[in-house]
């Protein structure tokens, strides 16, 4: 046996690869299945509401309630379902959060059809997520992983179920890298890249080879209209903020309604219902809005308006809790941005007509990155959504500037802030068994170009193992830690998150005099 494939076989790469086109295959069934299941929903309540009449009301009010009870019921008995899912799944990749797969697998399935088929302003990427994450972490279970190996396979299944909910494998793994597991280690990204692949051909076999938000425009925008990017991102920047805040306030505003957390999904499923025989073409997630915007941009008035409606609408469908995301409803807004500042720039007669599309696309990862703060998976994201690469370079100014306009104001990423408002279960706390994580080491950080024994190492914790590229080194004392290098450490379970959280200040934070 060459040398070469004694690197391949050797550790656990190949197997992880293996395992990680297993969970990819099995999110991409459950997340087609689960895309299924909204698309017939939607398309079966925008019929009703497509012909007001008294049968219709009565219709759509039963729905309204028989969906809210049976989510209350859900919700009551799992918790953890609520919201998009992805702020669970970075706790429990982080060690702050744990839960039961199936329990977690099933009910957000159901929950999430009856949610976003209702037609609120919910998207399918992030339960995707939590849903592939589940899976990942049932075929650890089932063979027995623990540690770092458990989370690879989880953060495998998270790539796998947005890769599949947007046809989108590359973005699908650079989200969990960038903004979920926050880790580049090889075992990570080659795992999920594995998931993801899997996840994507089985979603494509069911859906085909069209782009989610296949938009198509005749002109690239020149070089003399790059300054509409700049501006465009500092408008997207600022209404990101405005965008975490309302979201984030949005608990408290709920708690102010005499009625219980798990039923407070009846007042978005009782107040969409005028909205659905006004305007049932916006109803759901936003795809089929920003496809409409794609074929036909509407007058400033009109735009403004769905502006104001989508936002209104999506803060409340997730501010009760209801299961569904926010990862599509961000893009569709982002869009209305663009189209908006385009038509608004058209009638100053500073740009012209047919570059309003452009910046429609480019404003959907602008505002991404502006609330997120992942700028490379919206770069990425929207390239493989819309099935274009022409416009790499200016999806990556405009994201750019939003991040950083953002970053100026002390924004946060939006999902870490919704995870740090959630509550470590009791249980976790009680968890005392040894785990081992993987720490990646940043240039400039306070570990880099440090030796072992010359940083304070929290109690309870042991530096195991320094990975470099192919090489994995014993941590003496005397070892210097380079930016690159991935540190493997062990504690208890108890303590993971603050031993995590220490360890992984020094090799992220900057030195400071």
């Amino acid at each position: 046996m060459n040398q070469s494939m004694r690197r391949l076989i050797d550790g656990s790469r190949l197997h992880f690869i293996g395992w990680g086109l297993v969970v990819g295959a099995l999110a991409g069934a459950t997340v087609a299945l689960f895309r299924l299941f909204i698309a017939h929903m939607l398309a079966w309540i925008q019929g009703i509401y497509a012909h007001p009449s008294w049968p219709s009301l009565a219709v759509v009010l039963v729905l309204g309630i028989v969906v809210s009870i049976i989510a209350a019921v859900l919700l009551r008995q799992e918790p953890n379902i609520s919201g998009s899912g992805i702020p669970q799944v970075e706790g429990q990749l982080q060690g702050t959060m744990e839960f039961h797969w199936w329990g977690i697998l099933w009910r957000k399935f159901v929950a999430g059809v009856l949610a976003i088929g209702s037609g609120l302003f919910l998207g399918r990427e992030g339960p995707s997520i939590q849903l592939g994450a589940a899976i990942g972490q049932g075929v650890a279970a089932g063979r027995h992983e623990s540690g770092s190996e458990r989370r690879v396979l989880i953060a495998a299944g998270a790539a796998g179920g947005l890769a599949a909910a947007f046809n989108a494998p590359i973005a699908g793994v650079m989200f969990v890298l960038e903004e979920v597991y926050h880790n580049f280690s090889p075992l990570v990204w080659m795992s999920s890249l594995a998931s993801a692949v899997a996840a994507d051909y089985v979603s494509m076999r069911v859906f085909g080879l069209t782009p989610v938000l296949h938009i198509t425009y005749a002109h690239s925008l020149p070089m003399n209209q790059y300054w509409h990017l700049v501006v465009l991102g500092i408008i997207l920047g600022l209404l990101g903020l405005l965008y975490n805040a309302t979201l984030l306030s949005l608990p408290r505003w709920y708690g102010h309604l005499p009625i219980p957390r798990v039923a407070q999904g009846v007042v978005p499923l009782l107040l969409i219902i005028p909205l659905g025989f006004w305007m049932p073409q916006v109803l759901g997630g936003g795809n089929g809005v920003i496809l409409n915007l794609g074929g036909q941009i509407p007058v400033l008035s009109a735009l403004c308006l769905l502006f104001v409606v989508r936002f209104v609408f999506s803060m409340m469908a997730y501010g009760s809790g209801l299961p569904g995301g926010i990862f599509l409803p961000i893009l569709t807004l982002g869009a209305v941005l663009g189209a908006l500042y385009g038509v608004a720039m058209v009638r100053l007669g500073l740009l012209p007509q047919q570059y309003v599309v452009n910046l429609m696309i480019f404003a959907m990862a602008g505002y991404f990155a502006g609330i997120s703060k992942a700028p490379f998976t919206a770069i990425l994201l929207i390239t493989e959504m819309v099935g274009n690469l022409g416009h790499l370079l200016p999806l990556a100014v405009v994201s750019l500037v939003a991040y950083v306009t953002t970053d100026i104001f002390g924004g946060q990423p939006i999902y870490a802030a919704l995870l740090n408002r959630m509550t470590v279960p009791e249980s976790l706390s009680q968890l005392h068994h040894p785990v081992t994580f993987e720490v990646p080491v940043f240039a400039g950080s306070t570990l880099d170009m440090h030796q072992v024994r010359d940083f304070t190492w929290p109690t309870g914790s042991l530096l195991v193992e320094i990975r470099r590229g192919e090489r994995r080194l014993v941590p003496q004392g005397a070892a210097m830690i380079r930016a690159g290098d991935t540190l493997v450490v062990m504690t208890d379970g108890s303590r993971q998150a603050r031993v995590r959280a220490v360890i992984g200040g020094a090799a992220a934070r900057p030195l400071t005099e």
